[in-house]
This record gives structure tokens, sequence and C-alpha cells, in this order.
């Protein structure tokens, strides 16, 4: 499974990507677990945020979710941070 996010917005407002192949990884099953809680939450409905905050764009496989960091759920939280940590 392939995993890209990017995140956006933030003070500075820099954007920074990553991308992450859960192919022969040990934590492959918690991560797809996640995947899939992530696409299941979809694309949360155009809003401006709140001020200096982060969006999250992430695509699993091609699907595609967002979400706002405010009003992220924990797996949300868990993924992004795991991919923009370890993600090339």
């Amino acid at each position: 499974m392939r995993i890209e996010v990017v995140r956006s917005g933030g003070i500075a407002g820099i954007t920074r990507r990553a991308a992450l192949d859960t192919t022969g990884r040990p934590d492959a099953e918690h991560l797809h677990a996640l995947a899939h809680e992530v696409l299941a939450a979809g694309v949360a409905p155009f809003s401006k945020g709140t001020p200096d905050g982060f969006q999250f764009d992430v695509t699993i496989d091609g699907r595609k979710a967002r979400f706002f960091a405010t009003s992220s759920t924990d797996a949300q939280r868990e993924l992004t941070t795991t991919v923009l940590k370890e993600g090339a």
C-alpha cells in the first residue's frame, strides 16, 4: 500500500510532502487499518479551517481523504505523523 501525505497551512504556510510504501514493513497491518479508517472518514467539506491550522490531503492507493488538524481523529493523526516522519 502506498500512502502519500501533503500537509499545508500553518503559521509559516510551508507545505510538507511525504510518501510511504507499507510493503515489507513489520507494522504494515496496523498502517493498513489506520488507512482504512482515514478513507472511511472521506473528504472534509470545504472550509477555511482555523487560522494558522494545518490541512492534510492523504492519498492511499489513489483514493483521497482530506481533513483539518483541529478536527482530526486519532487514526488520522497517527497515520499522518508516521508518514511525515518516516516517509520519503
